[in-house]
């Protein structure tokens, strides 16, 4: 039996006599046209397998992030710091869990059902949900860890959420909460992480913060520990977590996630450029040009808080004047803040309701014609007012009773960088209108005791976290105007109070919009502060995690909210981490 040759076949033998018949020129351009079409096709092919070529996510592949900080309460129940609430949220599961696009969806739980009145909310656990020690979840973990949130000898953060709210168990799978009257926000209260009963049970409250189960933690879920490294004086300075194989919303892909801890921010910014982390958040706009690599993706999601500048009218009776308000707020050029001070990874928001779709309606009744710059218009709402500039001073006055009254205030802040930033521009645009601001800087934790409890400051510049359930009831009812209530500019209006108190009775989205735009107007009209900005979290990781999408962050530990879907391509799995990075 013998082989064909495919050349000697008559088609080719065709094709290798007209070749030969070629000149030296023709041969040429035969060559040419020849390797064009192969590289067309050998591209075309490329374009069509990398187009149609599904990515499969497959377990494997590391990722060692940098977070500031020593992390102390590892518990949901006790968490303060963004350290405690990064790796928390990695270790605990709650009976639900925050999506990428704002909803809640099913964690531990595997159905719930609320009652017409907004009374009850039943909670029905999935079959086969365990703790980190094989230990089953239970109805008794959840009650026990309400009770202790509850506890005021724990002072848990958490206790306000959980006032006045009952727990009933009727099985291992099935526990009823029931509230005092409908609050719609309370279904959020359900992502809070469970604690296991087994292991608490035993501590009293005044033994709970020295628990080392708040640093060598057993939770539910995604990422269990590995491993902890400690500092000469024990503090943790690096937790390598696990992959949990039997978390609720499955097991995470990436096999290793290593968290390092570092003291401040050019610790990890350094740790950051020599390589010894991959992923870092919070960093600070201006330092991200000249910190990142190409080897990093910079991922950014606005925040729902919202800096501004709170009037405190009973301190600083200046601040009664709405024309004083109302002008300083007109001469801010709020878009330079954000330009200079966020390096543009931020908005201007119209108000205190974070809701993109709120948009300002009317205007002041102060200003009706706007003069061709902000600090002209400033100029001229105080001088319609009767506030004249006393040349000599460079400061706006008027008289009021009898008393010649100065334009002049003083701004109290916290030592953070954007902040002071910040307060420094606004002296700056102030200063043109004639209106002296003196800034006076607080260490973070000095400035909540010593001068926003007891409500010790003229004006303010602070901010809002408002949370994904966008209640502002803490931020502007007037029954929060003391500590610990959070009215921070002493607000009191009863139509404002009356549309608070029924947007928390309120489940319908639309309704609640509309009231929303309601209580705004009411704000903007009666403008006890100026809002100046909302940031973006920004947050750096390498290239090679797929699938990362930080969505509608409220928090930063949010970024791990979808952490169990992150992957490592096959490609990237075989890589080994430089040796600087001691794990």
């Amino acid at each position: 039996m013998t082989f064909l040759n495919r050349t000697d076949t008559p088609f080719f033998k065709k094709v290798s006599l007209a070749i030969k018949t070629f000149s030296f020129t023709e041969l040429g351009m035969f060559s040419i046209f020849l390797l064009i079409c192969l590289i067309t096709g050998l591209s075309l092919m490329w374009t069509l397998n990398t187009r149609f070529l599904v990515d499969v996510p497959h377990k494997g592949g590391s990722l060692v992030e940098g977070i500031i900080g020593s992390p102390r309460f590892i518990n949901p129940l006790l968490a303060i710091s963004e350290a405690d609430e990064d790796i928390t949220s990695l270790i605990y599961s709650g009976i639900l869990k925050a999506t990428l696009d704002g909803n809640l969806i099913n964690d531990l739980a595997n159905e719930l059902t609320i009652s017409e009145d907004g009374l009850e909310y039943t909670v029905v656990l999935k079959d086969n949900v365990y703790f980190h020690d094989g230990e089953p979840v239970t109805t008794d973990d959840i009650e026990f860890t309400i009770k202790k949130a509850q506890d005021s000898l724990l002072k848990s953060p958490k206790r306000l959420n959980w006032i006045d709210v009952t727990t009933r168990k009727e099985s291992e799978k099935k526990i009823i909460f029931t509230l005092k009257q409908p609050y719609s926000p309370f279904i959020e209260n359900l992502t809070m992480g469970i604690l296991p009963e087994h292991m608490w049970e035993n501590l009293d409250s005044d033994q709970f913060s020295a628990s080392i189960f708040n640093t060598e933690p057993i939770g539910s879920g995604p990422y269990t520990i590995k491993k902890i490294k400690r500092s000469s004086g024990g503090l943790p300075i690096l937790y390598e977590l696990a992959p949990f194989d039997s978390y609720a919303l499955g097991e995470p892909y990436i096999k290793k996630l290593i968290l390092r801890f570092y003291s401040n921010e050019d610790d990890v910014l350094s740790a950051y450029e020599k390589g010894n982390i991959e992923s870092l958040s919070s960093v600070p706009p201006q330092k991200i040009t000249q910190t990142i690599s190409n080897k990093t993706t910079v991922e950014h999601s606005p925040l729902p808080r919202v800096f501004g500048v709170f009037f405190n009218q009973n301190r600083a009776p200046i601040f009664i004047h709405k024309e004083v308000r109302v002008a300083l707020n007109t001469a801010i050029d709020k878009e330079r803040i954000v330009q200079e001070v966020l390096s543009g990874y931020g908005n201007v928001p119209q108000g205190p309701v974070f809701l993109e779709s709120f948009t300002k309606d009317g205007s002041d009744d102060i200003a009706t014609t706007a003069p061709p710059s902000k600090t002209d218009a400033a100029i001229s709402i105080l001088t319609k007012a009767g506030w004249v500039l006393n040349p000599e001073t460079g400061i706006m006055e008027k008289k009021i009773g009898g008393e010649t009254t100065q334009l002049a205030f003083s701004v109290s802040t916290s030592n953070v960088t954007e902040l002071k930033a910040t307060a420094l521009i606004l002296q700056e645009e102030w200063r043109k209108i004639g209106a002296e601001m003196d800034i006076k800087v607080f260490e973070t934790s000095n400035l909540n005791q010593d001068i926003i409890r007891p409500r010790k400051y003229d004006a303010l510049l602070f901010g809002e976290i408002i949370g994904r359930d966008f209640d502002l009831y803490p931020f502007w009812h007037s029954s929060q105007r003391n500590d610990p209530g959070l009215n921070i500019a002493m607000y009191t209006n009863i139509s404002a109070d009356k549309l608070l108190e029924e947007i928390r009775l309120t489940t319908n989205i639309k309704t609640k919009i509309e009231k929303y735009k309601d209580f705004e107007k009411l704000i903007l009209e009666d403008a006890p502060a100026i809002f100046i900005y909302t940031p973006y979290f920004i947050y750096l990781v390498p290239r090679k995690i797929n699938n990362l999408t930080l969505g509608n962050v409220t928090t930063p530990s949010e970024r791990f909210m979808n952490v169990h879907d992150w992957y490592v391509p096959v490609s990237y799995t075989h890589l080994t981490l430089p040796t600087n990075r001691e794990v």
